[in-house]
Order: C-alpha cells, then structure tokens, then sequence
C-alpha cells in the first residue's frame, strides 16, 4: 500500500509517526509523512518519503506570544492562539496536504491533524485510519488527559463527560480553520459543529494507540477495534555519534541526571538555567541540560553540568540516572522505557496527565508545574530522583516492560491486515 502518515505538532509528537513509517516500509509498504518543513532531514535519515507543509513549528513555538502563553499555563489561552495561528495557516495546510497525499491507499492520522486529514481523507475518497499518542477516546475508567486529575474523584460517569469535553474543546478550536479549508481550497461540505466525531471515516477500521499497557490498560469499556499496541520508538539515525566530552562526561560519578524542557519556549531561559543550576549544586548533583526550543543558556556553566542543544532520547536516557523535563507523550514515554525514575514539571496540556502517571505507578515524583517551580523543591526532588532505591527498583522494572513490547510491530500487523 501507498500510505500517507499526516503528523502536525512537536518532534515529540513527530516522531513516534517516524517509527511507524519505518516499521510499515520494511513490512513493504510505500510510506511518505506529510508534516512541517523543519522536519525533512529527520525523516529523510530514515529512508521515508517527506511532503512538507509550510511553517515552522518550532518557529511558532518560539514566539513572543506563545512564550507568554506557556509560561502561564493556561490551556484554554493557549488553545485560542494556536486556533488563531491555524486558522491562518489552514488554506496553505488544505493545498500541501492534498500534494502529499495525492495517490495514497490510506491516510493514518492521530490529533495532530486529524481534522485537516479527515478532510483530505473525504476530498481523495480513501480511507483514514486513527492513530493516537495520548488516550483520545471517553471511558468511565479516568478524566480526559487535558483535565485537572482531581476530576478523577467523580466518577466513572464525571470521566466519560470530561472526555467528551475535552474533544469538543480540540474540534471548537479547529472548526473554523476546518471549514476555510473545505470551502476555499477542498471543495467539500463544511462539518456540523457539534457532530464531527461521528464522521462514518471515523468509524469502520481499528484505531490504534501507541501506548504501552504497562502505563495505561487498555480501558475496559473500549471496544475491540481499539488497540493498545504499545509505544512507537524511532531509534537514533545510524550517522549519529555522541560527542566524546559526553561520553567522558556520563561515565564520571555519581551518575547524572538529564534536565530538559523539549519544545517548551520560555522568556527568561537564563533564569531557567540559573534555577536549574543552582538546585544541582544544592543537592549535590550533576546533570546533562538541554536547552532544547526553549534556548535554555547559562554562560560560565559549572563542571557538574553539560549542556546540550538536542540528543536522542533513546541513546541518552539509559544513560542517566534520572529523566526531568515537561512531559510531552514522547519523552515521557523514552523516560519511562529506559527505566528510570521521572520528574515531570508540566506546562500545559496532557503533560501533568503524564507527571501523575508516573507518581501513580511509583516510578516517579507528583509532578511539579513550572510556574511553582523553585531552588528548593527542585533541589529536594533532584535528590529523591537519585537516592529513592524502591522507585529505582520500580522504574527499571517498568522500563523492562516496555522493552519487551514491540508496538511498531504490532501496529504494523494491525494495518497488513485491513481489507481496503
């Protein structure tokens, strides 16, 4: 089969589609991803296909506004600018889309870009298979990822709603930029604006998560053509090598751990570090930062810290003795996988979703949001990351788990088997 993976969003939300794409090329599949423009030399490295569409998210994650915005963590602001900026963005997305996807048996999409992809999907006649990072579908079991987890003391009836909140939450913000694209550019009727959920290409063919069980059950209230198949990790392009200084730098002791903020702007990246810094040198630690989207800098940086631009979750994490970042689905899923302990300190989100998963199954910390973030709790947490002998023992447990899991695999068996 021809398939088109469409992926919007962060390298995080970017990649595990990589894998994917992988996976499904040595199954003999033609794959291309249709994505931003800033990702084309990572997914050439892996031998896929790569139709851009233009921006650059990254760019946009850097901006005065969206710094603002994040550093308040207020979800529902956040939300109205990135509608704000898709809306702009919608008739130039609609025209690429329809360039990269011309041709394809099957368009496999997840959040980021569902609704553009069902779109495309309705404009080709071809089939749109939903693949999801975070739990996207209502059950009894736990509240919508985006809600507060106290929602959670409900009930089963509480959570089902608040997933069907936060759903309509996404779409509302999109629908605008939805029907500017399918009136100016795809031709196509405009969607009802409470009712897109129901679009019969939503239904009919599995939907697969790239979750492992081992950090969310599968729900028993989801049906049988949900699948469960585990995370999708790309693994590091077979040209990178790490630099020697860290290599010397990891082997030295104790053991560091890895601080980093991923795609998370921020508009005082000096005071980050500082706070970061300083907190190390309070509990005695070392660390690898990585000043990641956020350009996180501090000039005269002591011995116990190593700074970094980017590195592969996966060649890195094994490495340290403890994972700190933001939270994003993809890095907490590496953290988790290389099985040691987590500290997530969330912006916004699914991110504290996430932070209290990993307090919940004992491998890590209550999260702690950014904006509460100090020298003090951090030092504390810092030192517990790196001296809590049972949550060690629970993350490599954990981490040994999921090793053992092969969701590309599994979500590759899955798609062999349709009847288009």
């Amino acid at each position: 089969m021809k398939i088109a993976l469409y992926a919007l969003g962060s390298r995080g939300d970017i990649e595990p589609y990589i894998a994917l794409g992988v996976g499904l090329a040595r199954a003999g599949h033609d794959v291309r991803i249709v994505t931003h423009q800033n990702y084309g030399t990572m997914i050439k490295a892996h031998g896929l296909g790569f139709f851009s569409v233009r921006g650059d998210v990254q760019e946009a994650a850097n901006s005065p506004e969206m710094k603002a915005l994040l550093e308040k963590g207020n979800f529902i602001q956040i939300t109205r600018h990135t509608s704000a900026m898709a809306a702009q963005a919608a008739l130039q997305w609609a025209e690429d889309g329809l360039a990269g996807c011309q041709g394809v048996d099957l368009i496999v999409a997840g959040i980021g870009g569902l609704f553009s992809a069902l779109a495309l999907a309705e404009k080709l006649n071809v089939p749109l298979l939903q693949a999801y990072l975070i739990p996207f579908h209502p059950t009894a079991e736990f509240p919508g990822v985006l809600l507060p987890d106290a929602v959670g003391r409900l009930g089963g009836s509480f959570n089902r709603l608040s997933h069907q909140f936060t759903r309509q939450m996404i779409w509302q913000g999109a629908v605008s930029a939805d029907r500017a694209a399918r009136q100016q550019v795809l031709d196509l009727p405009t969607l009802p604006r409470m009712g897109v959920y129901k679009h019969p290409r939503l239904h009919g063919l599995p939907i697969l998560y790239g979750i492992s069980p081992a950090i969310i059950p599968k729900p028993a209230d989801w049906g049988a053509n949900i699948h469960m198949t585990g995370y999708w990790f790309v693994d590091p392009a077979s040209a990178w090598t790490p630099p020697p200084s860290l290599i010397e730098f990891l082997d030295e002791k104790p053991k560091p751990l890895y601080v980093g903020f991923g795609s998370m702007s921020n508009r005082q990246p000096e005071q980050t570090a500082d706070l970061v810094v300083r907190a190390l040198e309070k509990s005695g630690q070392r660390a690898v930062l990585l000043s990641g989207w956020g350009g996180l800098h501090k000039t005269d940086l002591p011995d116990s810290v190593y700074m970094l631009e980017s590195i592969p979750h996966g060649w890195l994490f094994p490495r340290v003795a403890a994972v700190v970042h933001h939270g994003g689905a993809g890095t907490s899923a590496a953290g988790f996988r290389a099985g040691v302990p987590t500290l997530i300190t969330p912006f916004f989100a699914d991110q504290p979703f996430w932070g209290n998963r990993a307090a919940a199954l004992g491998v890590g910390l209550p999260p702690i949001p950014r904006k509460t973030l100090t020298v003090e709790n951090l030092a504390h947490a810092f030192d517990r990351l790196a001296n809590d002998q049972t949550m060690r023992t629970r993350a490599a447990a954990l981490g040994e788990r999921i090793r053992a899991e092969d969701g590309v695999t599994a979500a590759v068996r899955i798609i062999d088997s349709l009847e288009l």
